[in-house]
């Protein structure tokens, strides 16, 4: 990449085919991939053990979590939702539960509407691409980016998404923040965090990135 314009050429271009591939799975497959890699997030991460966690919303053809969300309240996490509230601002989240009121967000998407604000302390975060460092493609909004850099301490950043998204690169910026583990259908990679900066809330993961299943249990974070 030359330059700044010609990695968000790249990014354009890249998002617009990734996104055509995902929604060119036939449905039965894209749910078997989808079913697979929530398996593997469960494996991977014990979500149960945060008060509240940040999912989303599915999205143009993203990973459905809303009967992982419907069970995690059920085991009694409380569950946020991503709210735009500004341009070029970090995100809020809003309590969501099967009965909350919705509204209609930026691009269309629902979101809560007058449910209290939460404070994640992890994020389930949608991916279009990543790479191998796990930094994360997203819409090209950046709001992910600014959120995670915003709060103190950084919430756990998950991706999830499917493999056909993995890049050899995103070309990150200064200001990509990578996530702390990368979850598709063929499993689960946990990443170093040293990227987050020293008001992480724990010690930073081993490096280079492994399997999460071959970590020690007793390691920070949301990891098994």
């Amino acid at each position: 990449m030359q330059g700044r314009a010609d990695v968000m050429a790249w990014r354009r271009e890249t998002r617009r085919r990734l996104i055509d591939a995902r929604l060119a799975l036939p449905v039965a497959e894209r749910d078997r991939l989808a079913e697979r890699a929530v398996a593997a997030l469960e494996a991977a991460a014990d979500l149960s053990r945060f008060a509240v966690l940040g999912l989303y919303w599915p999205f143009r053809g993203e990973i459905d979590l809303r009967p992982l969300a419907r069970r995690l309240i059920d085991t009694g996490t409380r569950i946020g939702l991503p709210v735009v509230v500004a341009k070029d601002a970090p995100v809020e989240f809003r309590e969501w539960h099967p009965d909350a009121p919705m509204t209609r967000g930026v691009w269309n998407i629902p979101i809560p509407d007058g449910t209290p604000v939460v404070h994640p302390a992890a994020l389930v975060v949608p991916l279009v691409g990543f790479d191998a460092r796990g930094y994360r493609l997203g819409y090209g909004g950046g709001y992910y980016d600014r959120t995670l850099a915003a709060r103190r301490p950084h919430p756990w950043a998950i991706g999830l998404g499917f493999d056909l998204g993995r890049l050899d690169s995103i070309h990150p910026f200064d200001h990509d923040i990578p996530m702390d583990g990368i979850v598709t259908e063929s499993g689960a990679t946990r990443h170093p965090r040293g990227e987050h900066g020293s008001d992480a809330p724990t010690a930073g993961f081993a490096s280079p990135a492994c399997l999460l299943a071959e970590l020690d249990p007793a390691d920070p974070g949301p990891w098994r």
